[in-house]
């Protein structure tokens, strides 16, 4: 496979080399080893998600407190999602920036994003199925969101698509209130963890 470093600290691209023939077609969609490589150490897989979404839906942008907060290993099982990664690290020097990957059957990337930043999907298609990797636990004490519409952020949804949110999402603050209040992850405290996750590797 196929590792490369998104614009974003700490968030990767993985491209699997597939393997078809009459049967269907077979791919390693997760080499912990691989990505242990890129990102300095094990994910330790603790849960995993499955969300199914109609075109549309837009579902972020989450994150969880940190630590420990959660790093995700994101890949479509059906349909196609826009992937974002957004960087709400206060002290980042990519703060407020984001990068995207297209998720579908064909390619079939995933993406990786380490703790600490932000993430948001926008399906492309009814009935898409994404297939969440986590390295912790869901705690909803130490998850929040920011709204996915911020301009600030300025997340660029393709043609034709009208966003669908949650009450929750679409009742999110802007990427500054969240500033403001001091609800976001500081970029000291995830090179922290980075650092203490990659001693214990």
């Amino acid at each position: 496979m196929d590792i490369r470093a998104l614009k974003i600290d700490g968030a990767f691209e993985i491209t699997p080399r597939q393997f078809p023939d009459g049967r269907g077609v077979f791919l390693e969609s997760f080499r912990g080893d691989r990505l242990a490589e890129a990102t300095g150490h094990r994910l330790d897989i603790i849960q995993t998600n499955v969300s199914v979404s109609s075109r549309g839906t837009v579902r972020g942008v989450h994150y969880a407190d940190v630590p420990p907060s959660q790093a995700k290993y994101v890949t479509a099982v059906a349909g196609s999602f826009i992937d974002f990664v957004i960087d709400i690290r206060v002290g980042s020097p990519t703060f407020g920036l984001w990068d995207s990957v297209l998720l579908d059957t064909i390619d079939r990337r995933a993406i990786y994003l380490a703790e600490g930043l932000g993430h948001a999907i926008c399906a492309l298609a009814d009935d898409s199925t994404v297939m969440y990797l986590c390295s912790t636990a869901y705690n909803p004490a130490r998850e929040h969101a920011i709204n996915p519409l911020d301009p600030e952020i300025g997340l660029t949804l393709p043609d034709g698509i009208t966003p669908v949110l949650s009450a929750k999402d679409a009742a999110a603050p802007a990427l500054n209130e969240a500033a403001a209040a001091g609800a976001l992850p500081r970029y000291d405290e995830c090179l922290r963890l980075y650092s203490e996750l990659a001693a214990g590797a």
